[in-house]
């Protein structure tokens, strides 16, 4: 039931694997929608995924998805709501089949169609012999060189296959490794009849599935300003009403918690990304040519979105196995922090030949949470974690763990640890992101119980207008009276990781606070501020459009997500690191 305009609703209800199992059913039930969509695939899924399938080959792939089904598919078809999901992670097809499954108890009778043919692994022998180095985008190296054992390598799909399957009459859809926009991006391309070279109205619908594919992200959920929400309690998760042409509403169910505003909106437009031109399979999406405005309450328009020719190769996302770690962290309490962080290095590195040496990666971090006259024993203490990386399961394993251990009445005053206790080291995924042309990895889609189809990743010949900027009107940055406070009062931010970097998207409500952020806020000065941002290099990309800023740190993260040894190996908090920080702030913006 399209809206009154003509627009379908796109409603999601899943932003990672693990995310609130009752969102479906209550996207389903909450007010009308058109199609029920999902994103439950990240870099780090899909190597806990292999690591469930390894030990039963019929699983990789998402279950809660199929208890989903279980809550709302005879609703969906009642409704005559299709469903596209990207749960089929490392086995779509078993996926698809285990939903089948809950269909015959439901006593249903959905036609269910599966997308294959981002899972490479089988392929790579076959590739590199064609030519194909598999280099990795951020570091050059070739694959071969590393001579590593690779357990998962799947390219990211865009939207034609789910399109295919629709067109073929499939209720639900269930896809592999295709991109998180691409579950929004085919609905409409099936529903309005849009053409492979229709880049502005794709380059929309990719827009509005980036925004709502990380839920409640979209409606006010990890927001930086969350104290101007009255309730955020229990957020309603996000729907895009997209139009023909591109163009797109985001809102979510009357009366459901949380908020859709543009501050919403923005914080969701940086997660994420790196430079202006967001490429995706389909489409290169220009987010320096998008428009917000309102629209009505928990509303707002997504307009002027530009795109131009998908780019020729698909990212190809793998993981090898690298290694195994362990990792202790200590408690200091109370005076000579950094002394006893000094003793206990001595001591921890004594116990291996070599020391620090005798393992292939150290990474030691004192973090200080302890306060100065503490009111309480937990304001006393600095944490020192300590995190080992080697090839060898036995140099990481007891031995390790014991040489924490036996320190433990021979060593600093207050001792005791945070972590645990003593175990077994644990094995670690490293990613590695590449690139192969589009036309070798074609995708196929097959309807449960009919014969497969192919379909061509290639558009040859295809070209596109030239696309500029959007104008930005932005005033002279304020001068005047300034008042030493936290960034934060003026500024939002929201993070996350891309592989082994992070990215930090700055963002402003007014042009005047975004024109001192862009003079304020420069590489150097973000280095200033983040110290531990200075060893790597950091890119920088000003979207005046959003009032935006967007800054990537390339191997903040490490080897990736899944390898990474920092606090917060996602980068989740990073943002909110930066909104902490203190600045001479002129007072008029405050």
């Amino acid at each position: 039931m399209p809206t009154a305009d003509g627009a379908i609703r796109v409603a999601n209800c899943s932003g990672f694997y693990g995310d609130r199992v009752a969102a479906a059913e209550e996207m389903v039930e909450g007010g009308p929608i058109d199609f029920l969509t999902g994103d439950w695939l990240a870099e780090l899924t899909m190597y806990i995924l292999s690591r469930s399938q390894a030990k039963t080959p019929s699983a990789g792939y998402a279950r809660t998805f199929v208890t989903q089904m279980d809550q709302v598919m005879g609703t969906c078809l009642d409704r005559g709501i299709k469903v596209v999901s990207n749960a089929g992670g490392l086995n779509p097809r078993a996926c698809a089949e285990a939903v089948a499954q809950v269909a015959d108890k439901l006593g249903l009778s959905p036609r269910i169609a599966y997308v294959e043919g981002d899972d490479l692994l089988p392929r790579l022998g076959e590739l590199e012999s064609a030519g194909q180095e598999l280099r990795n985008l951020d570091t050059g190296q070739r694959l071969a060189d590393l001579g590593v054992e690779v357990i998962t390598a799947n390219a990211y799909l865009g939207c034609w296959g789910i399109v295919e399957a629709l067109e073929r009459g499939a209720d639900i859809v269930v896809t592999g490794r295709v991109t998180d926009a691409a579950v929004v991006m085919g609905p409409p391309a099936w529903a309005f009849g849009w053409k492979r070279d229709d880049w502005d109205r794709l380059a929309g619908a990719c827009v509005a599935g980036h925004v709502i594919e990380c839920g409640a992200q979209a409606t006010g959920g990890n927001y930086a300003f969350f104290t101007e929400i009255a309730d955020l309690g229990h957020a309603g998760f996000p729907i895009a009403e997209v139009a023909a042409d591109g163009s797109c509403v985001i809102t979510k169910h009357e009366g459901t918690g949380g908020q859709v505003s543009i501050g919403t909106v923005t914080s969701q437009l940086l997660y994420e990304i790196g430079g202006p031109r967001y490429a995706n399979p389909d489409v290169v999406a220009r987010f320096d040519t998008i428009r917000l405005a309102p629209a009505g309450e928990d509303r707002v328009r997504i307009s002027g979105t530009r795109g131009e020719p998908a780019p020729p190769t698909l990212k190809v996302a793998m993981n090898y196995q690298g290694g195994w770690r362990n990792g202790f962290t200590f408690a200091l309490t109370g005076l000579d922090i950094e002394d006893k962080a000094a003793l206990l290095e001595r001591q921890l590195w004594a116990a291996f030949p070599g020391g620090r040496d005798h393992f292939e990666q150290v990474r030691t971090q004192l973090i200080r949470t302890d306060k100065v006259d503490p009111g309480a024993n937990e304001e006393a203490v600095a944490l020192y974690k300590v995190t080992v990386k080697d090839r060898d399961e036995r140099k990481v394993g007891r031995a390790f763990a014991n040489a924490g251990v036996e320190i433990g009445l021979a060593s600093i005053p207050g001792f005791f640890g945070v972590s645990g206790g003593p175990g077994p080291g644990a094995p670690y995924g490293v990613y590695w992101p590449t690139l192969v042309p589009s036309e070798l990895v074609p995708q196929t889609v097959t309807l449960l119980g009919e014969g497969p189809t192919v379909v061509d990743n290639t558009a040859p010949g295809l070209s596109g207008d030239d696309v500029s900027p959007a104008a930005a009107e932005v005033p002279p940055a304020p001068d005047g009276p300034t008042e030493h406070a936290p960034l934060g009062r003026i500024l939002g931010a929201r993070s996350g990781d891309k592989g082994g970097n992070a990215n930090l998207g700055v963002f402003a409500r007014s042009a005047e606070a975004y024109a001192w952020l862009d003079r304020f806020l420069t590489v150097e000065r973000f280095q200033q501020l983040l110290e531990d941002t200075q060893p790597f290099e950091v890119e920088r990309f000003p979207l005046p459009n959003l009032w935006s800023v967007n800054f990537v740190v390339k191997g903040l993260l490490e080897e990736g997500v899944a390898a990474s040894s920092r606090q917060d190996g996602q980068a989740k908090g990073f943002g909110e690191y930066l909104r902490a920080k203190y600045a001479d702030i002129p007072a008029s913006l405050l």
